[in-house]
């Protein structure tokens, strides 16, 4: 017996306005829907993404304005679609925003908010420099979510790089790991894809990784190469470097199995902290 699912990333550009990033979603969805799929994957900032003075500046409205969120909600609906809505910009105090995504059920409710909790602050070799947390407020909740029968981890672009955050979902039952992303082109090309294997090997779980594809209005391009990997580590799917879907049918069985095989997830131990050996003379 098996647990088939057959999931669709959407690799859309990133638009300048909401409207932009409605109509390319939207496109693709219908795309995806006729495949076959029955949960569709965004992108982070898929309600849109501009840079102004070396800042991420996307269009941000309060929750219940959000024109993207109203829309794909209507959309999950019509269709009878899962869809996962990577992250949006939603407006917070201080002038700051919040950078969350959304899983929509079938029926368009909302079942989970999960807000970024690891900010992109870094100074690239390139002399690209961002500074995600002068704009943005960090999240402090893991969120794991039931979609289509699918215990589902929702993190966002350079969570990626704290694998802790992962084995604390897989350890908590999650089988898929869904990683919607801008990651740019210069992280891309060397980290991408080893990063997502990486969570995918640890801790025996499909990864769905939808990411952005394009220059950024003002500056920046994010990486495309949305990914869907399965436990053991195969890419499965790989969107290359042009907008469209990339879809895959996963056996959400092959995660016990591949644990069974490696359970690791049980063979953590206690150990002290590092501490700096010292030479005595």
């Amino acid at each position: 017996m098996t647990r088939p699912l057959n999931i669709a990333c959407l690799q859309t550009r990133p638009m300048a306005t909401a409207q932009a990033a409605i109509d390319e979603a939207v496109s693709l969805a219908e795309t995806a829907i006729g495949a076959g799929a029955q949960f569709l994957a965004l992108p982070e900032y898929c309600g849109g993404l501009k840079s102004e003075a070396g800042l991420f500046a996307p269009p941000a409205h309060s929750e219940d304005a959000h024109p993207v969120l109203r829309e794909l909600r209507r959309f999950a609906a019509d269709r009878a679609i899962w869809l996962m809505i990577g992250s949006i910009a939603i407006s917070d105090q201080g002038g700051k925003y919040i950078n969350r995504g959304y899983v929509i059920d079938p029926k368009g409710h909302i079942r989970s908010r999960y807000d970024k909790i690891h900010l992109f602050d870094v100074a690239l070799a390139t002399g690209e420099i961002y500074k995600e947390s002068d704009a943005v407020t960090a999240g402090g909740k893991a969120v794991l979510v039931d979609v289509a029968g699918a215990l589902t981890g929702h993190t966002i672009c350079y969570d990626l790089r704290f694998p802790g955050l992962y084995r604390d979902l897989a350890q908590a039952g999650a089988e898929i790991l869904a990683v919607p992303a801008a990651f740019t082109k210069t992280t891309g090309e060397a980290h991408w894809h080893v990063l997502n294997r990486a969570r995918a090997i640890e801790n025996g779980a499909f990864v769905v990784a939808p990411c952005a594809i394009g220059p950024v209005d003002g500056g920046g391009e994010a990486y495309g190469h949305s990914l869907i990997i399965d436990p053991w580590g195969r890419v499965l799917a790989d969107g290359g470097d042009l907008p469209g879907v990339v879809q895959a049918t996963i056996d959400l069985d092959q995660v016990a199995a591949v644990r069974a095989q490696i359970p690791s997830l049980t063979h953590d131990r206690p150990y002290r902290p590092v501490t700096p050996s010292r030479v005595v003379a």
